[in-house]
């Protein structure tokens, strides 16, 4: 099989550089092995919330001015990161996903802890609150629905009410929800939205929540709309009382919609996905890669002019260790790791971890490096590259986008 562009995974790296590259005409496939970390997604995008120090980021675009030098966005040029999240902004449009947000200004968004985290852009919906102004709501009605245990409704009213809410739990109960349980004790937020489907189902839970009155806010779980926004935003409609959206815990409805949005859109401009097919090697000569291979179709050499690795890090095995070293499992390029194995954590678990720091070395343009050499047709994107941590510094679906975009338009030159 030969391909002008080959993807390796479907996360959101991977799903941002195959939907440029297809929609500018290039045969395009993206092999995918499984679901990505998209389903853990929050319905919101990071850019840069925090500082080294843990300090929050008002504005991105500053504080991206000191950063390491190891750091994606560095290879990037600061100076190119506000055209490139403005990019992205517009393909997630182009794609389905409305946001809110901008790159010079962080927002907050509500955690299923009730904390609130930095973020750059929200799903149009999700609830969310400024910096530096005061809450616009006093009252609120945080409202679940009977028997789903995904939105931990405690932690998120002892969270609301430190960020100066007045909060009260309400519950709605209806007999449609009892069949999206797969057992008595499991009701994931997915269930819940298949079987919110239709026009008529949504008339009926927006019923239910107008029996909330006197509130300047109702927080609703996030469960319409998997497919597309069309449910969610039909239910907002028929809520007298200004609805939003909280994020319960996995998996998570927005994340979903936004991977099967990309997919879709990257499907109807041409593009091909080798669905649950786990590249597993290939051969590198002469600093270039020659074809990959792959599961299920061991007789076939996958070939392309380009190869983008996508496949994310330790949780997505895009990285992998062993007793003694850390290493990318498809090619074994080059990873920047430390080589004693005491030195990969810290003994407080909640430190700024050096592992998170790991990843495949890259030059300036995300070429990754084979034996110190530089690999020529291939670039790595996402949470595979080195340099940054997104859990101490909220940057990790930035830095997805952001490298991805970049390496499209490198290809395209």
């Amino acid at each position: 099989m030969k391909f002008d562009t080959i993807v390796i995974g479907g996360g959101l790296s991977g799903l941002t550089a195959a939907n440029v590259l297809a929609a500018k005409g290039q045969r395009v496939a993206i092999v995918t092995n499984g679901q990505s970390t998209l389903h853990f997604g929050s319905g919101s995008f990071d850019l840069l919330g925090y500082d080294t120090d843990g300090k929050v980021v008002e504005n991105p675009l500053e504080g991206i001015k000191s950063i390491n030098a190891e750091h994606p966005y560095a290879k990037l040029g600061t100076e190119n990161v506000e055209t490139l999240a403005k990019e992205a902004q517009t393909l997630l449009e182009t794609c389905g996903i409305h946001t809110i947000g901008n790159a010079q200004r962080n927002h907050y968004r509500i955690t299923p802890m009730g904390t609130l985290k930095p973020a750059w852009l929200s799903i149009d919906g999700m609830a969310t609150l400024n910096i530096r102004e005061k809450v616009v709501w006093k009252k609120v009605a945080l409202v679940n629905i009977a028997g789903f245990l995904d939105l931990p409704t405690n932690f998120m009213l002892a969270g609301l009410a430190e960020a100066g809410l007045q909060c009260e739990l309400k519950t709605i109960r209806m007999e449609v929800f009892d069949h999206a349980r797969r057992n008595p004790t499991e009701m994931r937020a997915t269930n819940v939205a298949k079987v919110i489907h239709d026009q008529k189902l949504v008339e009926s839970v927006a019923a239910e929540l107008n029996k909330f009155t006197g509130y300047d806010a109702i927080l609703f779980p996030a469960v319409a709309g998997l497919r597309n926004a069309a449910e969610d935003e039909l239910l907002r409609k028929l809520v007298n009382t200004p609805l939003y959206y909280v994020t319960p815990m996995p998996p998570s409805v927005m994340g979903v919609r936004v991977a099967m949005l990309l997919m879709d859109n990257f499907k109807s401009n041409g593009g091909i996905e080798l669905v649950s097919n786990k590249i597993n090697g290939g051969v590198i000569e002469n600093n270039a890669v020659q074809y990959l291979t792959s599961d299920h179709l061991p007789d076939e050499k996958l070939k392309a002019n380009n190869y983008i690795l996508a496949t994310g890090s330790f949780m997505s095995q895009g990285l992998k260790s062993d007793y003694e070293h850390v290493f990318e499992p498809i090619l074994n390029l080059d990873v920047h790791a430390s080589t004693n194995r005491d030195e990969w954590i810290e003994e407080a678990v909640f430190e700024a971890q050096p592992y998170m720091h790991y990843g495949v070395a890259t030059d300036k343009a995300f070429h990754p490096l084979k034996n110190g050499k530089v690999v020529t047709n291939m670039y790595a994107v996402g949470s595979v590259l080195e340099g940054h941590n997104h859990i101490k510094q909220a940057d990790g679906t930035g830095v997805s986008l952001l490298t991805a975009l970049q390496v499209a338009k490198e290809i395209l030159k």
